[in-house]
């Protein structure tokens, strides 16, 4: 490791987890302590995730899932800082190690994704299965995501139940039949202004949460769809302070 990366981490280390990841250098030099960690699903298809472990184990585990861009600096940058909060963060990558710098290309590689779902759906599974064995975890297992991420955080914890699911204005729309699955509680960060994840959607999921005799917390804000992301235009920082504040609250609760 330079002189100067050791600095940067140094500087990063003492920062909030906010300006990590609105500084690209400092996100990428975060970034760049994770380890890449690969696994062959059923399908005979390798798949990969980046892995930050906390300084103490065994400890329990949280499966990070991406927004629409893919497994950038910023997400593996979360992964650090749950790590440095004692949890063991796995980081899984749904995009094939592509990642978008432009809406279009996160269209695509998003719209990539629901075309064939049960990939996806075979790859979180297979992940999840992995951290239960892994030898420096407890078998305890979050999820969380954003965006894009969120829903697939939900639909982890549907085809692996897991102790805790954490969703980021997330595609919710699912049937009391399918969240029957879950095992622990559903923590939700929903956003007033939001014209994807609408008040309607939610209503629909905490109904089919409800006829599933299932937990969940939803809580709103008054904000726009990504507003826990300090490096888009929507972001909003008391609001992403508090969602995250929330969010470790609810781990150390469940986990």
């Amino acid at each position: 490791m330079t002189i100067a990366r050791r600095t940067l981490l140094k500087g990063a280390a003492s920062l909030p987890l906010a300006a990590v990841l609105a500084d690209p250098l400092l996100a990428r030099a975060v970034a760049a302590t994770l380890t890449e960690v690969t696994l062959t699903t059923a399908a005979g298809a390798t798949v990969r995730a980046a892995l930050a472990l906390p300084a103490q184990t065994p400890a329990s585990a949280v499966l990070l899932v991406h927004e629409w861009w893919g497994l950038n600096d910023q997400i593996k940058s979360v992964a650090a800082e749950l790590a440095g909060r004692g949890y063991m963060a796995l980081a899984i990558d749904l995009y094939d190690g592509h990642v978008a710098t432009t809406a279009a290309d996160a269209r695509r590689f998003m719209a990539t994704v629901a075309r064939d779902p049960g990939t996806a759906t075979e790859t979180l599974a297979a992940w999840v299965a992995w951290l239960k064995a892994h030898k420096r975890g407890n078998g305890k297992i979050g999820t969380v995501g954003w965006c894009f991420g969120g829903g697939w955080s939900l639909n982890a914890s549907i085809a692996a139940p897991v102790e805790a699911t954490v969703i980021y204005y997330g595609d919710v729309r699912r049937k009391a039949r399918d969240l029957a699955r879950l095992e622990g509680p559903v923590l939700g960060h929903f956003a007033t202004r939001d014209r994807w994840i609408t008040r309607q959607m939610v209503a629909g999921f905490e109904a089919e949460m409800k006829k599933a005799g299932k937990s969940l917390t939803a809580y709103w804000y008054e904000a726009d769809h990504a507003f826990a992301n300090p490096t888009q235009a929507r972001y909003d920082a008391e609001d992403a302070k508090l969602a995250w504040t929330r969010t470790l609250a609810f781990y150390r609760e469940t986990l």
